[in-house]
């Protein structure tokens, strides 16, 4: 059965182009849940917006697969007598890579189109020529000719602001685009949950596939959906860096690198038995795999789902990215693939009622 089939491909299309900043994903998540919903028994959506499906429902043993849903974006914060917009964050966009950037303003008119702009080259001379993108220099013109017009297109303070750039394929090999950190990951676990159909595979406890929300402030949706769903277990699956991108030194950022396949974590909260659990199926199946480790925390949501509820078996299964948190986010075609099958894989091994204690009392 062919992973990445022409179906797939065509929802992964919509779905990473269609815009879900943090703290308004509705959109993204009912594409989300369309698509998954012939796959599973159950969809739910909690207050603020995660998203998720159950196979199996309303058994005792609760295990969980998760990705998250929200993009980093901006937010209106300040519009001159001139009609020029100032920003902040709305998770950890990057203020460098924004001048001659298009961006779509969401208003409430719909959307304005704008672009960062910036001093043209020929007018940055003397202490002016080392002028660089800073928080509080970047803006955003969107042709008006004052602020009154800039209210009058349905722009105000709040406003969330996203990139236009779409997915593509480069050299047939790899993905390209914003929003794959980390829309891929819930693109992954929705594709697990269509090949446990396909392949006919019975699972002996209920599977929740989850799409959370407000990853990229803080874990906070998965904060959330773990205490409603209070699982045992859970498979959380991110990105992580491409450590052969130039400019990045090895020794600090591990050895990771897109087309070698998925990339298995050792942290803290990474439960070991889980983990071996894991690297099992990975040498039994021939999936390839990278490992890395994280002094403290992993950064994911991984860390919401293990300190929660008492303590939950969890595990960091993430996708190789190069260039993460610009609008050209590359990954690798393959490397997709392995993360499904890896999950897949792993959710066969995981036995009804299975004890994750290291040792018995």
């Amino acid at each position: 059965m062919t992973v990445l089939n022409e179906q797939a491909e065509a929802f992964l299309h919509r779905y990473l182009n269609n815009a879900s900043p943090t703290g308004f994903e509705s959109a993204g998540q009912q594409l989300w849940l369309d698509y998954l919903r012939p796959y599973v028994d159950e969809v739910a959506i909690d207050t603020y917006g995660t998203a998720y499906g159950i196979i199996n429902p309303g058994r005792n043993y609760r295990v969980v697969i998760e990705g998250h849903a929200d993009e980093i974006s901006w937010f209106v914060h300040y519009i001159t007598d001139a009609g020029h917009l100032y920003v902040i964050r709305n998770g950890g966009s990057d203020h460098t890579i924004a001048p001659s950037k298009r961006v779509d303003i969401h208003g409430d008119k719909g959307i304005v189109r704008g672009v960062f702009g910036w001093p043209a080259i020929h007018t940055r001379r003397g202490e002016d020529a080392k002028l660089q993108p800073k928080l509080e220099n970047i803006f955003i013109d969107v042709g008006a000719k004052d602020k009154e017009e800039v209210l009058e297109m349905g722009i105000h303070v709040g406003s969330v602001i996203t990139y236009p750039d779409e997915l593509e394929v480069m050299n047939d090999r790899y993905y390209c685009g914003r929003a794959l950190d980390n829309r891929m990951g819930g693109f992954c676990i929705a594709q697990v949950a269509r090949l446990l159909q396909e392949r006919s595979i019975e699972l002996p406890f209920s599977l929740y596939v989850v799409n959370s929300v407000q990853e990229e402030v803080g874990l906070r949706g998965a904060q959330m959906i773990t205490d409603r769903i209070k699982p045992q277990v859970a498979i959380v699956t991110d990105v992580t860096h491409d450590t052969t991108t130039p400019m990045l030194d090895k020794k600090k950022v591990g050895d990771v690198k897109a087309g070698n396949g998925p990339s298995v974590t050792y942290a803290p909260a990474v439960h070991n038995k889980l983990l071996g659990l894991i690297l099992e199926v990975a040498a039994e199946r021939d999936i390839a795999i990278q490992r890395e480790a994280s002094s403290r925390a992993t950064g994911t949501d991984t860390d919401a789902f293990a300190y929660s509820n008492g303590g939950v078996a969890s595990a960091l299964i993430s996708l190789p990215l190069k260039y993460m948190h610009t609008t050209v986010e590359m990954a690798a075609k393959s490397d997709v693939e392995g993360v499904i099958e890896l999950i897949l894989a792993s959710l066969t091994k995981i036995e009804n009622g299975m004890s994750f204690t290291y040792f018995e009392v």
